[in-house]
């Protein structure tokens, strides 16, 4: 790992640790007040510096019920690239109902910061949490690509 990476990385999981507490809120993305597991991966990222802006546009609450489209994945797609190894600031996606649609930010494995409707942006263990642990997973890094996408 280069120190621009290490840097980088290090730069993300500081960020997702300032989010911790923040109250879960459908399309949230402000600091404190609220946030969902999507605008905290497009907050934090941006805030890091590694990505711009993002307007990732209306989608409602239960849209992963309903439909088949990887909205979500291909979001997510868009600015990191599979890998099989998850390290810090790496993106951890989880199948919920027909397709991927609840993301975490790796601290270290299976440690991970992610908001959850009920309990806002907290620390998650995906090996101690059934709910998590039991769900098809995917691994996104912005510095390496291991698995051709």
């Amino acid at each position: 790992m280069t120190p621009l990476e290490s840097s980088q990385r290090a730069a993300v999981v500081a960020e997702a640790r300032s989010w911790l507490g923040t109250p879960y809120h459908h399309r949230g993305r402000i600091k404190g007040a609220g946030v969902d597991c999507a605008m905290l991966l497009a907050e934090v990222y941006h805030r890091a510096g590694l990505i711009t802006a993002l307007d990732i546009g209306h989608y409602p609450m239960d849209w992963h019920l309903h439909r088949d489209v990887e909205q979500y994945l291909g979001w997510v797609e868009r600015h990191a690239s599979r890998t099989d190894l998850a390290l810090p600031g790496d993106v951890v996606l989880f199948r919920f109902g027909r397709c991927f649609s609840h993301g975490g930010i790796v601290l270290d494995w299976p440690r991970i910061i992610h908001a959850y409707v009920g309990q806002g942006c907290v620390l998650g263990d995906v090996a101690a949490e059934q709910r998590l642990g039991r769900r098809e997973r995917l691994i996104f890094s912005c510095w390496r690509q291991d698995t051709p996408a």
